[in-house]
């Protein structure tokens, strides 16, 4: 995969984990890169699985910011 969207997913993850933690709401640990990639492009890669747990991740973020009131 390319770097960009990596980076992009890594930053989004920081950027929720900063504001959980100004308003001092506790987030759950948010997913990790995967390492088993082959680098084929695989239908069903890896990857594809990461950035959708990052997507998830990232709204219940918003959801719990959101039921604390920040």
């Amino acid at each position: 995969m390319a770097e960009a969207p990596l980076q992009q997913a890594l930053s989004q993850i920081r950027l929720w984990q900063q504001r959980a933690d100004a308003a001092g709401v506790a987030l759950r640990q948010p997913p990790t890169p995967p390492t088993s990639c082959c680098g084929r492009g695989c239908n069903g890669c890896v990857w594809e699985g990461f950035y959708d747990a990052v997507l998830f991740w990232c709204e219940d973020a918003g959801q719990a910011l959101a039921s604390h009131g920040t």
